[in-house]
Formats: structure tokens, sequence, C-alpha cells
């Protein structure tokens, strides 16, 4: 679908930004700075790259504060990632197409399903499952018994549902992502047999979380595993039994964090951070990427390395670790040196 032309006027009004420069000029599409032509609008971050304002072909440039001027139409702003952010949604958001429940959908008993509905083909739905308005299953995907699904919420193709887990309303789920599997739970016997532990919990998803693809958020094992509002998660997460995550916080792909760990709010962490099962990370911190989180982290708090420590202090250690090879040959120096002097003596 063409997006809908729209003034530069009206994009600054959106981003609450302030345009320098004609403010009347037409903007049809969203582009980077290299590859932006006529009737686009693209977006400068490093006020020390203002050349590349002359250069693009864009007709207009998101700008921040600190440029005052430039050659061609700017909009001046604060963030100018978050400001392109919302003009590229506002350029390709997409009205919901109610288009009903597929011929090859199989929907068991007793389902609450309303008449504003996309169901794709392939479709398995449990019974007694409650769907929202403008909820949106793509082909092949599976959902349990006794699933909930908020209002606007999409499930892209392959994703599986387990029973009874509750999901909010503008969730997206991307392709081959598994809610809801059995978390790795066992006791072992005299035998050293692995006896599996029943998990009768569910996970709940709240509102406007996003999970990219292919990641697994296991059930609780009793109460639930929990991602909070707002959250968003990279493709590849694992996440174990009884796992909270809170609000706002973002999961790069290959994280991965053991059973009954609590996240605080606002918690960022790299690719390829593992977290150790029963912890308490507070909010606001900010984890490296491929950092092992082995004890509680108290909130702000900024962390790197395995095991990790603050981050400034594992940047001195990783310096120090460079430079080990040359101080190992000054050492063996130094030792035959001092064996030499002892000799003479």
């Amino acid at each position: 679908m063409e997006a809908k032309a729209l003034k530069l006027t009206e994009l600054a009004e959106l981003v609450h930004g302030e345009v320098v420069g004609d403010q009347e000029v037409s903007i049809s599409g969203v582009a980077d700075l290299d590859s932006a032509g006529d009737g686009d609008i693209t977006f400068l971050v490093d006020p020390r790259k203002s050349q590349k304002i002359i250069e693009t072909g864009a007709s207009a440039v998101i700008v921040p504060d600190a440029v005052d001027k430039a050659d061609k139409p700017i909009i001046r702003v604060k963030n100018p990632y978050l400001a392109i952010a919302l003009i590229h949604n506002r350029f390709y958001q997409k009205p919901f197409a109610a288009t009903g429940v597929h011929p090859k959908a199989v929907v068991g008993k007793d389902c609450q399903i309303p008449a504003e509905i996309a169901i794709g083909p392939m479709v398995v739905i449990g019974e007694r499952v409650k769907l929202g308005r403008r909820v949106t299953l793509h082909p092949g995907v599976v959902i349990g018994d006794d699933v909930s699904i908020g209002d606007d919420t999409v499930i892209h193709a392959n994703v599986t549902i387990g029973f009874s887990c509750e999901l909010g309303a503008r969730v997206i789920i991307h392709s081959g992502t598994v809610i809801g599997s059995d978390g790795f739970g066992y006791a072992t016997d005299e035998q050293g047999r692995h006896i599996k532990r029943p998990h009768v919990g569910i996970v709940q998803i709240d509102d406007d979380v996003e999970i990219g693809a292919n990641v697994t958020v296991d059930r609780a094992t009793f109460g639930k595993t929990w991602i909070q509002q707002g959250t968003k998660i990279d493709n590849l997460v694992q996440l174990g039994h009884n796992v909270v995550v809170g609000a706002y916080s973002l999961l790069v792909a290959q994280v991965g964090i053991a059973g009954s760990t609590r996240l605080g709010n606002w918690v960022v962490m790299g690719g390829q951070v593992g977290v150790g099962g029963h912890l308490q990370i507070g909010d606001r911190v900010m984890v490296a990427a491929k950092s092992g989180i082995h004890n509680n982290q108290d909130a702000g708090v900024r962390i790197a390395g395995i095991p990790a420590i603050p981050h400034k202090k594992w940047l001195r250690a990783s310096t120090a670790f460079a430079k080990l090879p040359d101080l190992i040959k000054e050492v063996r120096e130094l030792k035959k040196k001092v064996a030499d002097l002892c000799r003479k003596l």
C-alpha cells in the first residue's frame, strides 16, 4: 500500500520538532542517508556529520537540536532516532483487515472469537480460547486450551502458545516462538535418574510486549512466568520457568535466564548474556554482551564480564589481560637477571 504524502509541518507536529526551511515540502517515504531520494525524509544523529545533509538526496532531514541550519529543509528535535521511528510508523501503519476465520483453520469448542478477527489457514485453536478484537493469527499458529489474547495482538506464523497462557493487548510475537513450553526442572533419585517435575503454572505477557523469532518462554512450575508491560525481546532468547522480566526492559539476542530469576524495570541485557537462577536484578541494570551473572545486582549498576563485575573495572581488567604476554616476558627476563646477580654474589 502506497503511503500518503504528508507536509513537513505535519511531521514536525508528530515529533514535537521545529522546522527550518520550506515547511510545505511533501514527504512520502523514509530512507537512510545514503539511499534517500526525492520525497523521502531521512535522519542524522551525530551533528559532527552535518556534511551528510548536503550529500543526501532526501527532500528533508531530521537533525539534533545542535544543528540550527542547513542547505535543505530540516526538522530539529531532541532525539532524531526516536523521531524517525515515530514518522516511519506513521507512514507504514496498516489498518486492520478483518478477514475472519479461514476455512482451513481448526477452532475448538466454547471459544470466544469476535467478528473483528483475522485467522489464517492451518491455525489450530484449542477449547475455551478467548480472543480480543482485531487479533491476527498468521498461518500455522497453534493456541492451546484456555488461552486468552488481548485486543490488537499479532501472532506471526508457526508460533505455539501453550494451555492457559495469558497475553495482553498489542502484543507482537514473531515466527517460531514457543510460549508456555515445560520448564527444565528435574529431581534426581538415588540411582541418578532424573525425574521430571510437572509444570502446572502459566506464562503471562502484559500489554505492548514484542517477542522476536525463535524465542522460548517456559511456563512456571507453579504460578507464572511473567513478562511485564512494554518489554522488547530479541530473537533466540530463552526464559526459564518462573522468570519475571520487569516493564520496559530490553533483552538482546541469545540472552538466557535461568529459572526463578527476577529482573527489575528498564533492564538492558546485551547479546549472549547468561543469568543464573534465583537471582534478583535491580531496576535499570545494564549488562554488556557475553557477560555471565552469578549473583544479585543492585539497581542502576553497569556490569560486564564472566563473572560480571562493574563495567569500568572490567575495562581495566581487560586492558591488563591483553598485556599479560608482555608482562610474562618481562618477569622471565627479570628472573634471569636476578639469577645472574645471585651467582655473581
